[in-house]
């Protein structure tokens, strides 16, 4: 790209690489969806393993609109595309911004790049083998001999991707949290100071992003409370690394 005489990358450029780098990322997503939904039948069904293994292997799902089962696929491959897209798409975020960032900035903000795929993936295993049999046993226990539990399979998708995304959501915030402190833009004594105000937040995001039953609220806003924690911790050593490098900078002055 043309640089002007003070080094400095022109707007339009940016706005051209930009362009290019979401090309790419929308590419990435389509090529994604194609595949997936080549395999949206067996994604489907790893999807309702949990539900099965309350029902029984012979429960069956329904769909009362003629295009339900069609649109259900069709979000099953987006949603998965998306997913194995998101490789994809960090790297055209980090090709984009890594130009601007001075090196140690790269080097401080690269682990937090690559560990956000991760930990999402890590929130969504822990939602897909812990919450949704409780959530699930839970919903079907209201079941009797005159009401009989035939599920939706849109529904049924959407309160799991419901749940995938909140507890991979959930996992995300010590990255978010150490990036702020990282920053400077927030200390860990405001978060100590906070802690009480915080309880009370993630108690209202939980009972938000799950279904209204104890269980799933619970097993989010635990891990919530805990990633918070740990993001103080965590957040201590940088300051203290951080205090370490101005005395270093000042003893050499």
């Amino acid at each position: 790209m043309y640089e002007d005489s003070d080094g400095k990358m022109p707007l339009l450029d940016h706005l051209i690489e930009l362009r290019n780098r979401l090309v790419v990322s929308v590419a990435a997503v389509l090529v994604g969806f194609i595949v997936c939904y080549i395999f949206s039948e067996p994604i489907f069904e790893f999807l309702v393993r949990p539900l099965r293994k309350i029902l029984g292997p012979d429960a069956r799902m329904i769909y009362t609109g003629l295009h339900e089962a069609f649109f259900t696929y069709m979000k099953v491959a987006f949603f998965a595309g998306l997913f194995l897209a998101v490789p994809v798409i960090l790297t055209q975020f980090w090709r984009f911004v890594a130009p601007g960032l001075y090196e140690d900035e790269r080097r401080a903000f690269l682990p937090f790049l690559l560990m956000t795929p991760l930990l999402f993936f890590l929130g969504g295993g822990l939602a897909y083998e812990f919450v949704f049999p409780l959530a699930f046993q839970f919903f079907l226990g209201f079941a009797s001999p005159t009401i009989e539990a035939l599920p939706s399979i849109s529904a049924y998708l959407s309160l799991v991707i419901t749940l995938i995304f909140a507890f991979g959501l959930v996992a995300e915030m010590p990255l978010g949290l150490l990036l702020l402190i990282k920053a400077g833009l927030v200390s860990t004594a405001w978060l100590v100071e906070k802690r009480r105000y915080s309880i009370v937040v993630v108690f209202i995001v939980a009972a938000i992003l799950t279904p209204p039953d104890p269980f799933s609220q619970i097993f989010l806003a635990l891990p919530m409370l805990a990633m918070y924690e740990i993001s103080i911790l965590l957040g201590r050593r940088i300051e203290e690394k951080r205090a370490q490098s101005e005395e270093s900078a000042k003893v050499d002055d």
